[in-house]
Order: C-alpha cells, then sequence, then structure tokens
C-alpha cells in the first residue's frame, strides 16, 4: 500500500512517519499493492486528529480519530479501519461484489464477524417538497441529527444534518 502523509499545523517528523507506515502496514493483507492510502495529521489546540482515507472500488474506507496524544490516535485509526474491513468483508462475500480491489488472503483469513449490519426497523414517510433551511428546522422540531427531504429547488432527495459546532450539512446527489 502506498502511503501519503500530510499535516495541518503540524510538522510530520520521521517518528511520526514511521508510526503511521508501521501501522498502517498491517492493513497490507487486505489490499493489494496498488492501494493508495490517504492520511492527514492536524493539530487544533490540545487535538491530535489523524484521517486516514483509502479509495477502494464502490467506495472510500475512511477513519478520524481525535485524541489528546497523536501517536494514540494513530493506534486508534488503524484499528477502526481493521474492523471496518472485517465487516466489508462479509458483505462483499455475501453480496459477491467485485473483490480485485482487496487480496486473496483478505477472503481467506478466518475472523470474528462482529455486528453483522441487520435492518430492524423500516420507516416510510410522504416527502413534501422543502427548501434546505426548512427541512433544518424540522429536524431540530423532531430532535433527529438529519432529515430526508426532497428539495424544493431541484426536486431532487436530498439530506440535511448537524455538524460539530452547532452548524449543518446538506448532501445532494451527484450522478
Amino acid at each position: 500500500m502506498r502511503i501519503t502523509i500530510s499535516g495541518k499545523n503540524i510538522d510530520v517528523t520521521p517518528g511520526l512517519r514511521d508510526a503511521i507506515e508501521h501501522k498502517l502496514s498491517k492493513l497490507d493483507k487486505f489490499f493489494n499493492k496498488e492501494m493508495d492510502a490517504n492520511v492527514t495529521l492536524s493539530v487544533e489546540k490540545n487535538r491530535q486528529k489523524i484521517e486516514v482515507t483509502i479509495p477502494v472500488k464502490g467506495g472510500i474506507v475512511r477513519s478520524e480519530q481525535v485524541s489528546s496524544d497523536m501517536y494514540v490516535s494513530i493506534d486508534l485509526v488503524e484499528e477502526v479501519i481493521e474492523r471496518q474491513l472485517k465487516k466489508y468483508r462479509k458483505k462483499l462475500v455475501d453480496h459477491k461484489h467485485e473483490t480485485e480491489t482487496f487480496s486473496s488472503e483478505f477472503f481467506a483469513a478466518d475472523g470474528e464477524e462482529e455486528g453483522d449490519i441487520s435492518i430492524e426497523r423500516v420507516k416510510r414517510f410522504g416527502m413534501k417538497p422543502m427548501y434546505p433551511e426548512d427541512a433544518c428546522l424540522q429536524m431540530e422540531l423532531l430532535g433527529h441529527n438529519f432529515f430526508v427531504f426532497q428539495n424544493a429547488e431541484t426536486d431532487e432527495v436530498n439530506v440535511v444534518y448537524k455538524r460539530k459546532g452547532n452548524s449543518y450539512g446538506l448532501i445532494e446527489p451527484e450522478f
């Protein structure tokens, strides 16, 4: 796996680079050699954050971890990605998806399959067209973290969601 490391408000020291490469090399058993991993380190006050993004066919494997120590964040991010990949492996095998992105060892490995995904409840609701600002208000009234609605401006299904810092985000489809 090829690892690209960048830093925001932090110098990427040889020690940090070695720690990241050592931890992420544990993920090599899951991927073919041509995979790229993008790592971004950042520091804000006492928050040491690492973001790892690995583009795979049909999606992205991503984790973001924050702690008071960058080395702890590096350990956490590797554990989370490995857990995500184990769940993803089961999904790929069950649904017979294309698997050339991953190594054969990834599928041959016998491991504990934790947290099988099961849908416990299905909700249905009518959607009337509304503006994103109105959808945010409706989301607040319902006390939810996200709200699905039909955008009155584009006539497409969109999602508004709460972000950190009491701001909102809008997800629009891209075709």
